[in-house]
């Protein structure tokens, strides 16, 4: 089991930066592929990127291709999000998710995983 917690959001001008971080607990973390998800008011919880268990295979949502970044670190127990020219549309709530599944981190977009953060909330306004 695990147990995670995120940090790092905010109010951010749009064309900002943040970095979303998520701090996992156990000592099993390396065995998790590990996500972010994220649901803005009125909508459902949206898929946003996923990181393999040992960093080699990311995958992302189009609508963040090149501006989000997903990382790892795996000594630290500690996944992050860096979130490059924000847009208004990126306002939401942002979950961290863990799942111990064999494959590609692709697949996580298609799982619930069973293990999730309590949110931390990233608001993109001028």
């Amino acid at each position: 089991q695990v147990q995670l917690v995120e940090s790092g959001g905010g109010l951010v001008q749009p064309g900002g930066s943040l970095k979303l971080s998520c701090a996992a607990s156990g000592r099993t973390f390396s065995s998790y592929t590990m996500g972010w998800f994220r649901q803005a008011p009125g909508k459902e919880r949206e898929f946003v990127a996923a990181i393999s268990r040992s960093g080699d295979s990311t995958y992302y949502v189009d609508s963040v291709k090149g501006r989000f970044a997903i990382s790892r670190d795996n000594a630290k127990n500690t996944v992050y999000l860096e979130m490059n020219t924000l847009k208004p549309e990126d306002t939401a709530v942002y979950y961290c998710a863990a799942d111990a599944f064999l494959g590609p981190a692709q697949r996580m977009s298609v799982r619930n995983p069973p293990y999730w953060g309590q949110g931390t909330q990233v608001t993109v306004s001028s």
